[in-house]
């Protein structure tokens, strides 16, 4: 008696569905951000006037610097689901801390070591309401915008404190050098790297997507979901807390309604960057493609003498865009034929997998 075995089909594993890693690189909407950035800059060199002098991008970096910074935590709170409209608050408070501090005869590193205290203070307010107490981010970080911004301009009311020393100014608004790469951008690019890692290369950030995704599911596959919101929001409050103080010293002035509506002009440049709102998906090298495309069409319209009204307008429209094109491109892709793609043929149990020869 001989036996005639059914021949099985290899095992196909998940990477054998998944899109080749060049596509999942290049066709992205973060790609298409830098895309469409570099085109803007080429464009604004090549036909906007005074574009390519030797202080617009010394200018243009600094004037960025602030959202830069602020948009490295905001990625990962919105990665989560959440959002923190408290930021620009917080860094006006920020401000006013460095000037009164300043004022009352503490040098600027303790004003600013206080006042980077206070932001970490508000962001842990911000994050134990919304962690443990369990409040929606936006209703508390609505409420906390109201609340430091009034302390703010209750200690300062409608003074402002210039008398900074110059060197600590000079500080602020310096290059590297000779170049024109503004010295703002060591303390950026040392906490965007350490970012980087966090989010995209540790267990940390794997929790962020994943509490993105499903908070409740990641609770069940162990990530502690309340300490990873609260420090985030921790350090959503002291990097803001350093934007302030590198805001004050930039312009040398400590007011109470310092960096009012910065926090739109951040979370604007996030969800253009590929962030989705609803969390669970976003990556930082799109977010900073994001802020630098806002700061070059805001740059590049100054330069032609375009009003701030019409620039906002603009930028709100692309903002739009960047948000309705996805879905758009979604649903067509819904609506168009598609081949009929046969599953993988799966052995199936013979009755009779083995003959017997007579």
């Amino acid at each position: 008696m001989s036996a005639t075995a059914t021949p099985t089909a290899p095992a196909r594993t998940y990477a054998a569905y998944s899109a080749p890693l060049w596509k999942r690189w290049l066709l992205t909407r973060e790609t298409a951000v830098i895309v469409l950035t570099a085109a803007v800059i080429l464009y604004s060199l090549a036909n906007v006037p005074n574009f390519d002098g030797p202080l617009t991008m010394k200018f243009l970096l600094q004037d960025i610097a602030p959202i830069l910074l602020i948009a490295l935590p905001m990625t990962l709170v919105i990665i989560t689901g959440e959002i923190d409209l408290s930021v620009a608050s917080i860094m006006g408070l920020s401000s006013v801390l460095l000037g009164v501090l300043h004022d009352a005869g503490m040098s600027i590193p303790t004003a600013a070591l206080l006042a980077l205290l206070a932001g970490l203070a508000c962001g842990a307010l911000n994050g134990f309401l919304i962690a443990y107490v369990g409040l929606p981010s936006l209703a508390v970080t609505i409420g906390t915008l109201a609340l430091f911004r009034g302390i703010a301009v209750g200690l300062l009311g409608t003074t402002a404190i210039t008398d900074f020393p110059d060197d600590w100014s000079s500080l602020a608004t310096g290059t590297i050098g000779e170049s024109r790469i503004p010295l703002v951008m060591i303390p950026f690019v040392v906490l965007a790297i350490g970012f980087v890692v966090l989010l995209h290369f540790s267990t940390f950030g794997r929790g962020v997507y994943e509490i993105g995704l499903n908070d409740e599911a990641a609770h069940f596959t162990g990530v502690n979901v309340a300490r990873t919101k609260m420090v985030l929001f921790l350090l959503s409050g002291v990097v803001s807390a350093l934007a302030g103080i590198y805001f004050t010293l930039r312009y040398g002035s400590a007011r109470g309604d310092n960096a009012t509506g910065y926090e739109l002009q951040v979370i604007a440049a996030v969800l253009l960057g590929g962030v989705s709102i609803f969390g669970g998906r976003g990556r930082l090298h799109g977010v900073l493609a994001g802020v630098v495309l806002i700061g070059v069409i805001s740059s590049a319209l100054r330069l032609e003498s375009v009003t701030v009204n019409v620039t906002n307008i603009i930028v709100g429209l692309l903002l739009v865009a960047s948000v309705i094109l996805p879905s758009v491109l979604g649903w067509a892709g819904s609506r168009l034929p598609r081949k009929a793609s046969a599953a993988p043929a799966e052995p199936r149990p013979d009755k009779d997998a083995a003959t017997a020869d007579v």
